[in-house]
């Protein structure tokens, strides 16, 4: 029976048991490892090892000489070759974590930075929007003009006002009165008499005779 493609695939039982290794475990191990390949103490240590490994295959006992210096010390140079082809994935696996890392941190610092971005243009439109706001509020400065240009106004009405009352009282009129009151004339009062007599004497003809 042939197996379809959308068909999940059965797990395979196999002979040899699997070794789960942790990858943030062997990660760690790894990222040590190099860092301790990358200080001066490792290259010190690689030094005195290879001095002595040479010295002693060079002027040892020759039943104690493991590496012959006729054969260009070939076991040196194995371990060396091998130390090499270990040490470069152990680095190349510590710069991957390191990158993967920088990703994360790179994907923070944008994220952080737009917050930041966004954070200061509502400021930006806050402190614009407080600024139009203010510029319509009366600052202490326009209210005491204002408060100056009605004293003013009041002093020169209060002027204006004293001097009218001067004029009037020099024209002979109270203050206050629009116009000076009428004055009675000679001939005007002599008319009334002569109308109250001639009023009084039609009333006295008029009366009966008294008796004697």
């Amino acid at each position: 029976m042939a197996e379809r493609l959308d068909t999940p695939k059965a797990a395979r039982r196999t002979l040899l048991p699997r070794v789960r290794v942790e990858q943030d475990a062997f990660g760690k191990i790894s990222e040590g490892i190099a860092r301790f390949m990358g200080t001066p103490r490792f290259l010190l240590y690689m030094t005195v090892f290879c001095l002595l490994w040479l010295g002693f295959n060079t002027w040892g006992p020759e039943s104690l000489r493991f590496d012959s210096a006729a054969l260009g010390f070939t076991a040196l140079t194995l371990m060396l070759s091998l130390q090499a082809s270990y040490s470069a994935p152990l680095i190349l696996l510590a710069q991957n974590r390191q990158t993967d890392r920088d990703r994360v941190s790179a994907e923070q610092d944008r994220q952080r930075g737009e917050r930041n971005l966004a954070d200061t243009e509502y400021l930006a439109r806050e402190m614009a929007a407080l600024r139009i706001a203010l510029s319509e509020v009366a600052t202490r400065d326009f209210v005491r003009s204002e408060i100056r240009n009605l004293l003013e106004e009041l002093d020169e009405k209060e002027t204006e006002r004293a001097e009218a009352a001067e004029a009037a009282r020099g024209d002979g009129t109270e203050p206050g009165l629009d116009a000076p009151l009428p004055r009675s004339s000679p001939s005007s009062r002599s008319g009334a008499r002569d109308a109250r007599r001639s009023s009084g004497g039609g009333r006295r003809a008029a009366a009966p005779p008294e008796p004697r």
